[in-house]
């Protein structure tokens, strides 16, 4: 019973990150990092959430495969994938506590940065994503989720809604896959973290699929301001995460 009730309660939070995920593309993996690292401990949480990752993203993946730019997913993958193996190897000898600081400092500067950037109707073209690829690929591989990091870039490429949370979800596809195998390789993933990150994928998966009809809904500039506010949400966690102590 002592198992079952942490993994229950994880799981039903699960069911909630996935329509979280599903709607604005990221967000999934910042709510159920909390409650994996209360309960199970940081090195039993950073491979699981890979996993769950991996599910989450194959679901919207699945449903917003006619929307996916494929030309923008290749190039960021192609950078991406040899960097998170690089941040993964890392990690294992690393502290990330510095990092996931100023991931959080990051994240909250890029909401006036967005705005900003967009004001200026400024857009990347394919060689800045792949630049962006080979950062954000290695900082992956040392912490549980940059989900949120992504999206002002996704954005400024000019997608939105289900065009962006496909891509998105497809790019990160790829990374998260590196990640896993990587950890694999490097002993971090046994039975346990396979069974209990499949386990809460399901949950996710449930959640990820009923979130398509809300994106369907939801005017752009909501989905835009939905946005903003998880990432404020999400850096504050991640700083409050990362705090000593």
């Amino acid at each position: 019973m002592s198992e079952l009730l942490p993994m229950l309660l994880i799981c039903a939070v699960g069911l909630g990150a996935g329509v979280l995920g599903g709607v604005i593309g990221f967000g999934t993996t910042i709510l159920l990092m909390p409650p994996l690292v209360y309960f199970y401990g940081p090195m039993t949480a950073v491979p699981v959430i890979a996993l769950v990752a991996i599910v989450a993203n194959l679901a919207r993946v699945g449903l917003w495969w006619r929307s996916i730019d494929w030309k923008l997913c290749g190039t960021y993958a192609a950078t991406s994938v040899p960097a998170v193996v690089l941040g993964a190897n890392t990690l294992v000898q690393f502290n990330p506590r510095v990092i996931e600081l100023i991931l959080g400092s990051f994240l909250l500067l890029m909401i006036p940065v967005r705005r900003r950037l967009r004001r200026m109707d400024w857009k990347p073209h394919l060689g800045h994503m792949a630049l962006v690829g080979a950062v954000i690929g290695y900082l992956t591989g040392i912490v549980a989720s940059t989900g949120a990091i992504n999206t002002p870039f996704f954005l400024a490429f000019g997608l939105v809604k289900g065009a962006y949370i496909g891509t998105e979800a497809a790019s990160s596809l790829a990374v998260f896959l590196a990640k896993g195998a990587a950890f694999h390789t490097l002993g971090v993933i046994d039975s346990r973290a396979i069974s209990q990150g499949l386990l809460i994928g399901v949950f996710v998966l449930i959640g990820s699929t009923l979130s398509k009809r809300l994106v369907l809904h939801l005017p752009e500039h909501r989905f835009l301001q939905l946005m903003e506010g998880v990432m404020l949400v999400s850096g504050l966690a991640i700083l409050w995460m990362a705090w000593p102590g």
